[in-house]
């Protein structure tokens, strides 16, 4: 099969798992690019990620989630040349389960959908996760009517043509829940796939929760910025002073 879909990977800090990430991504049908956006890593994720086969671009800083997609997206678009590949994001940390994204692409590639999110057929309970995806996944049904399974899956496969309709995106951690909105919105067709994917569980020490807590910034901003109502809801969840 001729190449008709490109694997865009935003990565930060993970020279342990992105060449086997890379390795599988390009194993995938239709698919002969890979780009990682190298998001302001300090240890040798570019190196690793050029030498499974990758094309690597860095960011010099840390510039998060959304803005290592962008960044990724064209680079795709200047490599493609005339050329409109199908994007699929994967998270670098997959490793070899990065294979099972075929079943991504296929409803895309039928012209079925124009983007398809994964949800993962084995889920690893997270202590304090579950906040941020109620959050974005009750703002997804009061935006759209839409409930999402898991709703802050990044394991997603668009057309160039919905990926160009959402942009900008949202900021950071609230990419997935504003693409979701954003595009149905618009009118685009979303469907869900069950994939035997998974990746590194966050943990609940220090780092996972300030991490945590960082989603749900960005996923309360995407929000914000889509549901006026939202706020009111947000407010509801402050403690009484």
């Amino acid at each position: 099969m001729s190449g008709d879909t490109a694997v865009i990977i935003p990565a930060k800090d993970e020279a342990g798992r992105i060449g086997a990430t890379v390795t599988a991504a390009l194993a995938l049908p239709g698919v002969d690019l890979v780009v990682v956006v190298d998001d302001g890593s300090s240890d040798q994720t570019g190196k690793a990620a050029r030498a499974a086969g990758a094309r690597v671009v860095r960011h010099s800083r840390n510039r998060g989630k959304a803005a290592a997609m962008e960044t990724g997206a064209e680079a795709v678009r200047l490599l493609d040349d005339d050329t409109s590949r199908h994007l699929l994001f994967l998270d670098a940390d997959l490793g070899d389960t990065a294979r099972a994204a075929a079943a991504l692409i296929t409803p895309i590639r039928e012209g079925k959908a124009d983007m398809s999110i994964a949800v993962f057929a084995t889920r690893v309970k997270l202590g304090g996760h579950g906040v941020v995806v109620r959050l974005s996944r009750d703002g997804i049904r009061r935006a759209t009517g839409f409930t999402a399974t898991q709703p802050l899956n990044g394991q997603r496969c668009l057309t160039r043509d919905a990926f160009e309709a959402a942009r900008p995106l949202a900021h950071g951690f609230g990419v997935e829940t504003g693409l979701t909105i954003d595009l149905l919105r618009k009118g685009y067709r979303v469907v869900e796939v069950e994939v035997e994917m998974s990746h590194r569980a966050t943990g609940t020490d220090w780092r996972a929760q300030l991490h945590r807590a960082r989603q749900l910034r960005d996923v309360a901003l995407a929000l914000a910025t889509r549901e006026p109502l939202i706020t009111q809801n947000l407010n509801k969840l402050r403690p009484n002073r």
